[in-house]
């Protein structure tokens, strides 16, 4: 059958508007809307007919009931529940009535045309009202992570919005000892800050084992300012509680829920963190970064530059210092899970590069240390073994007991590219 002689067939069935005609054929004439196409076919039609076309007003149509005459008004709904929301991408779902769905499919039954032909009404739903808000709004429809979604109820006669998640980069410098990356919930009351009716003895009720952390400390600024609901901090690794963080920093996104500002000075956000942090972490490099910089944050590989002051219980020769780090530089090192995570780590023997080491003697019993070695190569069993876990070590090959008594974490950089990549950020 030809275009027309299904046309015909449709507009047999009676009371059909143009936009449920023409998304019958919405794969035939691109660049039309639907209503267009339909009002083309049943001039057309008329014209072959010598008679004037019998027009159906949206609201009169038995198959979309009206709906197709309210894409305006959807919109608009759409448009005022984000009017104090930054946002610059949006997109459009539409949840149709189950009887708008079984009259689509009684129309194209009692055509005698396929039940897939052309397209269905959620879609012409979800695009023409989609195209009316990019129009209120001055944004642009994104099918993949859009910064709002809608979603139209029609028959609960609702709209919903939600405002996904913003992220801001950058990297950490920690630069006191005795202070986690994040929350650390106290374990005696659950974090709760309670115990029965009292106060916890072992948080004084702070509901943290530990009073700061990295993320209390720069979270609740940037949740501050874009105006959001919550806060999620995500870094690249994390150093021990009493090392510090310095040098290049540690990178890391802070991802804010709900956030009602995007566009952020983030110089501006700079100062204000650090001001905040008052010198026990600072920030830098802040950049308005995309969702994927999350993953990029928690999955690429990354080297570490440490420094660390050691301790040996027994005198050490300089020559045999010097020998042990020239044997260690280099190296690949096994380490079973260290004693002091073996709690909440999977038990297994790891293998981990030292790409280099070098060292002063200070005296017969204390060292500086740096290291630079792949991700995930434990520092602190480097020096002391932790008991014969990790082979090589500087205790094992020196003969005596060896512990870091302070270790600092210099640099945090990716193996294969740096962390910085521009796909990964919006500005």
């Amino acid at each position: 059958m030809s275009v027309l002689e299904d046309a015909r067939a449709v507009l047999a069935v009676d009371g059909v508007c143009d936009a449920c005609l023409g998304r019958v054929f919405a794969d035939r004439s691109h660049g039309l809307t639907n209503r267009e196409r339909g009002r083309a076919l049943r001039t057309v039609v008329g014209l072959e007919d010598d008679a004037e076309p019998a027009y159906v007003d949206p609201e009169e149509c038995w198959v979309c009931e009206g709906y197709c005459a309210a894409f305006d008004e959807w919109a608009e709904r759409a448009a005022a529940e984000v009017e104090d929301v930054e946002y610059e991408t949006y997109q459009v779902g539409t949840r149709p009535p189950a009887l708008i769905e079984e009259n689509e499919r009684m129309l194209r039954e009692d055509a005698g045309l396929d039940a897939d032909a052309g397209e269905r009404f959620k879609s012409e739903f979800n695009r023409e009202v989609g195209k009316r808000v990019g129009r209120l709004t001055g944004t642009e429809v994104d099918f993949d992570r859009p910064e709002v979604q809608f979603l139209l109820d029609l028959e609960d006669d609702t709209v919903e919005a939600k405002v996904n998640s913003a992220f801001v980069y950058g990297r950490y410098r920690k630069l006191e000892r005795g202070i986690p990356q994040t929350k650390w919930p106290c374990s005696a009351c659950n974090g709760s800050g309670r115990q029965g009716r009292e106060p916890c003895e072992e948080c004084d009720g702070l509901g943290y084992r530990y009073p700061e952390s990295v993320e209390q400390l720069t979270a609740p600024v940037v949740e501050d300012v874009m105006d959001g609901v919550g806060a999620t901090f995500h870094g690249a690794g994390r150093e021990d509680v009493d090392a510090r963080m310095l040098g290049t920093g540690r990178p890391f996104v802070i991802e804010i829920e709900d956030p009602r500002r995007r566009d952020v000075d983030t110089d501006r956000l700079q100062e204000d963190i650090n001001a905040f942090a008052d010198g026990k972490v600072e920030v830098e490099g802040l950049r308005l970064a995309t969702h994927e910089m999350v993953e990029r944050v928690k999955r690429h590989d990354a080297s570490k530059r440490y420094r660390a002051a050691v301790a040996f219980d027994a005198d050490v020769d300089a020559d045999d210092f010097a020998a042990a780090l020239e044997e260690l530089d280099g190296a690949t090192i096994e380490q079973e899970t260290p004693n002091r995570v073996d709690h909440r780590r999977a038990s297994k023997v790891r293998t981990r590069d030292v790409y280099d080491i070098e060292g002063d003697l200070e005296d017969a019993r204390t060292a500086t240390v740096e290291i630079h070695g792949a991700g995930g190569l434990y520092i602190k069993e480097l020096v002391s073994s932790d008991e014969g876990r990790t082979t090589p070590s500087l205790a094992g090959l020196l003969g005596v007991g060896a512990e870091v008594t302070a270790l600092d974490v210099l640099r945090v950089e990716g193996e294969s590219e740096p962390f910085e990549n521009a796909a990964y950020f919006r500005d």
